[in-house]
């Protein structure tokens, strides 16, 4: 359950970046509410799966997941470059952090 947890603070963290890039073109309540609901969901699910999960780990994870769905995202919704390079990346903080879930 931990770990669910965990891949939805990442979620939420993806869901208040993309927020962030949407308040820069449209300024409206809902926007800033989406951005506040990510991040602080994003907060709160980290900090509960931490009760459980070593910290470290969990940050690792918790960052390579917003990092790595905040550099797609970015491709997919503002036209960020798609080159090779860039994506071999963002596979390789997912990797780690597969890695950390393996180790750990």
């Amino acid at each position: 359950m931990d770990w669910l947890m965990l891949i939805a603070a990442g979620c939420c963290e993806m869901l208040g970046v993309a927020m962030l890039g949407r308040l820069q073109r449209d300024r409206n309540w809902q926007t800033f509410g989406l951005f506040l609901l990510g991040f602080g969901g994003s907060l709160l699910l980290l900090s509960q799966a931490m009760k459980t999960l070593p910290m470290g780990t969990a940050y690792a994870v918790w960052t390579g997941i917003g990092a790595s769905g905040g550099a797609v995202l970015g491709m997919l919704l503002y036209g960020e470059g798609r080159e090779l390079r860039r994506i071999i990346c963002i596979v390789m903080i997912l990797g780690a952090a597969v890695g950390l879930k393996l180790l750990g």
